[in-house]
């Protein structure tokens, strides 16, 4: 019988004041009870992962702490702008190891990046840095929830998968962000990552205009004949099953998401105000378009709740069992 292929993930522990030392400690243990063949590596400051502890000599040896010292002492809920350097310390350590090949995938606890920006590094989100560490142009943040049997009607599970235009951007900037080659190149790295990492033979997409009603034929505005309609017709030509644009407030009906295998939104809001809706905080984002995996939990450092033994691991084991799939498919497919 061939021995089943070992896995190995990184977790970056976050910011330490949140939530993100706790649920991903917790959340490791879950899943290395569930995965035989995976090993998890910490990363953290030694002493915020230590409140747990593991009974089970079994998983103690398939899980390492890299430990990282902090900068400055921690008070839970508390933000020190002195340990945004450890946060990003962390970061380069994952994103390093998996460059090299240490690490077969990354999970990424929630950051709080207004202590990045109380100094002198600016600082606009993960999938941004990421972009940044990867030297890659273009990456998509891309938020994912299996949706259950019944659900809207569903007939079997489903993969609710939206990914966006643009991130994190003040309202008032994306039009102005929007281009037709943006939305192009936001198409073919979904429709890429779809096949290459979800295994995804045939994917079918589907497009959200930026106005009311999809701009009303223009009345409501032009974006939509000038910018996205021309990029979803380039993307067709080059043999993707794209179909848009569509107004935001009816892209997300029952029949669709039966249908479709992602849905990619202009704005932020757009995406992400429906996927949470629907997905029970166990969602997952991913970066698409990097040269290597990773995965996050959809939520923040919840720091109203940090140290109270309160916060739920769920979105942090559903960021790692996805990690864990797209890496074993990785594996099967190289």
């Amino acid at each position: 019988m061939p021995q089943a292929v070992s896995v190995n993930l990184a977790i970056t522990t976050g910011e330490p004041a949140g939530v993100g030392p706790e649920v991903s400690l917790a959340a490791a243990c879950d899943f290395l009870a569930e995965q035989p063949n995976v090993q998890i590596t910490l990363l953290g400051d030694a002493k915020l992962l230590a409140n747990t502890p593991i009974s089970d000599a079994k998983l103690i040896e398939r899980l390492t702490i890299q430990a990282t010292e902090l900068s400055a002492p921690v008070t839970p809920g508390v933000l020190n702008p002195n340990n945004a350097q450890y946060v990003l310390n962390l970061l380069d350590q994952a994103i390093d190891g998996c460059l090299n090949g240490r690490f077969d995938a990354m999970i990424t606890a929630p950051i709080q990046k207004s202590i990045f920006n109380q100094g002198s590094t600016v600082f606009t989100g993960h999938t941004e840095y990421l972009a940044q560490r990867c030297k890659t142009q273009h990456v998509v943040m891309m938020l994912c929830a299996q949706l259950p049997v019944g659900f809207l009607g569903l007939k079997k599970s489903r993969d609710l998968r939206v990914a966006l235009a643009t991130t994190h951007l003040p309202l008032k900037e994306v039009p102005a962000a929007l281009s037709q080659e943006l939305i192009l190149e936001t198409i073919q790295i979904v429709h890429h990552d779809l096949q290459k990492k979800f295994g995804v033979p045939q994917p079918v997409i589907r497009v959200a205009g930026l106005n009311p009603h999809a701009g009303e034929s223009g009345y409501l505005g032009s974006e939509e004949i000038d910018i996205i309609s021309p990029a979803i017709a380039a993307a067709k030509n080059l043999g993707i099953q794209v179909f848009g644009p569509y107004p935001g407030d009816t892209m997300f009906d029952a029949t669709s998401i039966a249908q479709v295998d992602a849905f990619i939104a202009m704005y932020h809001d757009q995406g992400l105000a429906p996927f949470k809706f629907v997905s029970f905080g166990e969602g997952v984002n991913v970066t698409l378009g990097l040269p290597v995996i990773r995965t996050s939990v959809d939520h923040g450092t919840a720091l109203d709740i940090a140290g109270k033994g309160l916060a739920d691991s769920g979105s942090m084991l559903e960021a790692l069992r996805l990690a864990y799939q797209l890496a074993l498919h990785q594996k099967e497919v190289s």
